[in-house]
């Protein structure tokens, strides 16, 4: 079976330009995760964005499943996207290994409409302790692979507040991303306080 994370690297590459710092953490019994820093100047206001590069080595498996399908199921790597230069964004690094390393760790399929909580802030004095995933395909397409394997989809995620992660709980991923759209919610804000929930 060719290995899938170079093919990953390559439509990141194409789709976000040359990262320009990466990391890698491995945490015991799990395969390495790297993250790729890509810096964005091209629109107005710096872009900051971190992809994980070794979630997708493995697919997703149902954690209700007896053996664990080495071809088969869902494989994806998570995108995150902050203005850059207004905090210590750079320390999300370990989180998002964490969060990615999370299906080979605890047997859970991310998929959009999912939280994901760190359980402490995302980066030093962020205001927000878990994410929102969201719908893949804006801003890296889907990397298809030769069957019988599921494309590799990159899921963006959306950081949340605690009261925002409690709302969505209640009310749901989607209504929680049409409070964000209404009040016009700058979800790449590193330091935003959360959206009006009453």
């Amino acid at each position: 079976m060719a290995d899938v994370l170079p093919l990953v690297e390559a439509r990141l590459r194409t789709a976000l330009g040359e990262p320009d710092a990466r990391a890698a953490v491995t945490f015991l019994g799990t395969d390495r995760i790297e993250v790729l820093r890509f810096q964005d100047d091209s629109r107005e206001g710096a872009v900051v964005r971190y992809a994980t590069l070794g979630m997708s080595a493995q697919p997703m498996s149902d954690p209700t499943a007896t053996i664990a399908d080495p071809v088969a199921g869902p494989r994806a790597e998570l995108v995150l996207s902050v203005r850059s230069g207004l905090a210590d964004t750079d320390k999300v690094l370990r989180p998002l290994a964490v969060l990615a390393a999370s299906p080979q760790v605890e047997g859970v399929i991310v998929a959009p409409g999912a939280s994901l909580d760190v359980g402490g802030p995302l980066w030093p004095g962020a205001p927000f302790t878990s994410v929102l995933v969201a719908e893949p395909g804006g801003l890296v397409e889907d990397l298809e692979l030769d069957a019988p394997l599921d494309p590799v989809r990159f899921l963006p995620l959306l950081p949340m507040t605690p009261n925002e992660a409690a709302w969505k709980r209640v009310h749901g991923a989607q209504a929680l991303q049409e409070r964000w759209l209404t009040h016009g919610t700058d979800l790449r804000d590193p330091s935003r306080k959360s959206v009006a929930l009453d």
